[in-house]
């Protein structure tokens, strides 16, 4: 099986182009949001759940604003020198990492807001997260990017060459990077599920330090493949470096989270 994008371009009306990418973010957002509400309201039933409604699409503002501005530091020299392309999201340019820290600030605030418990709610919503990235990864494949070394593996990626970097340029087929990621992102969402089914009453939080843990080793392994890194610091990428420090942050929140709900 050979992958190989159809183009960016999904349609045209009236000479405005219609990406790909914007339709898979969308339905992603879409995805992410249903699965959050269908847990949390599953997980539980005596909130209200409903509120969920109201507030998703702030979330969703914040997450999208929060990873453009991300990818956009990543990237400072081209959007200096191109400032008016800082707000055009329609072919590509978000960074989960900042995603998440835009997602989680807003999230805050609108569990106090509604008053619903805040970590029930992020657990809720890194379900939701993890399924809502195996889609929106696809957008990386319309756009031909986020794919790794040369291969000749029957699943191989083809690149044209004008997406392919210039030390490859000689080369067609890459590792479809994209495709691991959406499904480890897969298998991270049924893990996280079934570890709610279990823990989500009595340990609350936890899932979300685990998506957080889980999720950065995935990018780790993932990373290893990609040649299309936007920024390294001593030669590693800094996808890389922020995924160690979240692991390490994320599981020291994982114990004192676990221990603090077993005394209670």
């Amino acid at each position: 099986m050979v992958f190989q994008s159809p183009g960016d371009v999904f349609f045209t009306i009236f000479n405005f182009p219609v990406y790909y990418y914007g339709i898979t973010m969308a339905f992603a957002c879409l995805v992410g949001v249903c699965v959050a509400y269908f847990v949390f309201k599953h997980f539980n039933p005596d909130k209200n759940y409903e509120s969920i409604w109201d507030f998703s699409v702030w979330i969703l503002i914040a997450g999208i604003l929060g990873a453009r501005l991300y990818y956009c530091l990543l990237n400072p020299d081209y959007y200096l020198s191109y400032p008016n392309q800082i707000l055009n999201i329609r072919q590509g340019g978000l960074s989960i990492h900042g995603g998440v820290i835009g997602g989680i600030i807003a999230l805050a605030l609108a569990a106090k807001k509604y008053k619903l418990p805040v970590l029930n709610l992020l657990d809720a919503f890194a379900c939701g997260t993890s399924l809502a990235q195996a889609v929106g990864r696809w957008g990386n494949f319309f756009n031909s990017e986020a794919f790794g070394f040369p291969t000749n593996l029957p699943w191989k990626l083809y690149i044209a060459p004008s997406h392919r970097p210039l030390q490859y340029m000689n080369f067609e087929y890459f590792h479809p990077a994209f495709l691991y990621e959406s499904l480890l992102d897969i298998c991270l969402f049924v893990f996280l599920f079934f570890y709610m089914k279990k823990f989500t009453n009595t340990k609350p939080g936890t899932t979300f330090c685990l998506y957080l843990i889980l999720y950065s080793f995935i990018r780790l392994f993932v990373e290893s493949f990609r040649i299309d890194s936007a920024l390294n610091i001593f030669g590693i990428p800094i996808a890389k470096i922020i995924s160690f420090i979240l692991i390490i942050i994320s599981s020291i929140l994982f114990l004192i989270v676990f221990k603090a709900s077993r005394k209670t």
